[in-house]
């Protein structure tokens, strides 16, 4: 494989210059020893969208969001 077919695998396209959250952000965490389950290590990344990309994440969160009250109100919970 040639370097330039690997840049391209990774999103590095001059068409696209920041892969697929070329306007945002990532954040990563680990959580403290005494936090971790069982002692294995957790790490959080998150990725922050901004722009057209975000707004496509919203639209498609409040769908979803919408979905489960739907169904929730549909089967209540019987205790």
């Amino acid at each position: 494989m040639s370097g330039n077919e690997n840049t391209e695998k990774q999103g590095n396209r001059p068409d696209n210059p920041g892969g697929a959250f070329g306007n945002g952000r990532v954040i990563s965490y680990n959580l403290p020893e005494g936090e971790r389950p069982g002692g294995m290590k957790v790490r959080y990344k998150l990725r922050i969208a901004t722009g057209k990309r975000a707004r496509e994440i919203d639209a498609r969160q409040a769908a979803v969001i919408m979905e489960v009250l739907q169904w929730l109100s549909q089967h209540p919970r019987q205790s």
